[in-house]
């Protein structure tokens, strides 16, 4: 079994560069870390540092083991500060993760509602593909995951895809760009220079369905997993990119560009993925109530959007 004061000798060599100044921050003498470190590689059975020259350089197994370290040293600051606030004042946790397809601005709007709670909350964000998203989701790592789409088939995770709105779609280009497509909405998009959001985004899908239906064949100039990079790309004017149109004016603002046209045929969809049913968390509660009032244009039941709740139990063959 690991020592963890073994580990914490090792996190302080490799965060400070060195076994010596390791030394005068811990108050040890190298000697005396040196031998812990030399326990530690002997426990693992790798070596953690190989010498270049007169300095020490991780190896592979040295930055995993580093990757660990620094999560599970991170975790003991964050038990030690929730031990030392009076149980009256902790705040609620709420840790989510946010697909990197998912708008910045989309993620912001749906996030901000659980920080106007009564209650104390502190969100901790994670950005990443869906998959590591909801690998983190199964092990209770996070307690929800914000994704444009249900749970993908050949994903080994039961959880419960909760609809929190859909939205049509806005086109977006430089001022100069915009002007050399001129007014023809969508058949200026023929043949122009086109940024698309990745193979495996669902509103990619639906956008390329549409593009057929219209007859319309624009040059893709690039292909981003990441929206925000995709519009930093837009920014610059090397093609049209697509957002959702209820951020359309903050699209605009941000980034120096100006819509050249919409429309509501393709929906771009946002779900908040659980692994229960019954949403109990409240920052959650509070997410999914915003979502109903922003986002979800379906009709109504009872004087109330309605959210519609799947479940998926996906396995991999």
């Amino acid at each position: 079994m690991i020592n963890y004061k073994h580990l914490h000798y090792f996190w302080a060599v490799a965060k400070e560069g060195g076994v010596v100044r390791a030394s005068e921050c811990l108050h040890l003498t190298p000697q005396t870390i040196s031998g812990q470190l030399s326990l530690l590689e002997e426990t693992l059975g790798e070596a953690l540092f190989i010498k270049v020259g007169r300095t020490l350089e991780l190896t592979e197994t040295g930055k995993m083991v580093l990757r660990y370290a620094e999560e599970i040293f991170s975790l003991g600051s964050e038990l030690e500060e929730m031990v030392r606030i009076l149980p009256g004042s902790r705040p609620i946790v709420f840790k989510v993760g946010v697909a990197d397809v998912v708008p910045k601005s989309i993620a912001y709007r749906l996030l901000a509602p659980a920080l106007q709670l009564p209650e104390s909350v502190r969100i901790v964000c994670r950005e990443g593909s869906i998959g590591s998203l909801l690998a983190e989701l199964a092990v209770h790592k996070v307690d929800l995951v914000i994704a444009d789409a249900p749970i993908p088939s050949g994903i080994n995770v039961s959880g419960f895809n909760h609809l929190l709105g859909d939205c049509g779609i806005s086109f977006f280009a430089t001022p100069s760009l915009a002007k050399s497509l001129g007014n023809n909405f969508p058949q200026n998009l023929n043949g122009a220079p086109m940024l698309l959001q990745g193979e495996m985004t669902e509103v990619r899908r639906r956008l390329v369905r549409w593009f057929d239906e219209q007859q319309i064949n624009p040059r893709i100039v690039g292909e981003f997993d990441d929206s925000a990079l995709m519009k930093a790309f837009g920014q610059t004017g090397v093609g049209i990119f697509i957002a959702p149109t209820p951020i359309a004016s903050e699209i605009e603002k941000q980034y120096g560009v100006v819509a050249i046209g919409q429309t509501d045929e393709i929906r771009d969809q946002f779900y908040a993925i659980s692994v229960e049913r019954k949403i109990s968390h409240p920052a959650v509660v509070a997410i999914t109530e915003t979502a109903r009032e922003w986002l979800f244009q379906n009709a109504s039941l009872s004087g109330k959007r309605k959210i519609n709740v799947t479940k998926s139990h996906k396995k991999t063959t």
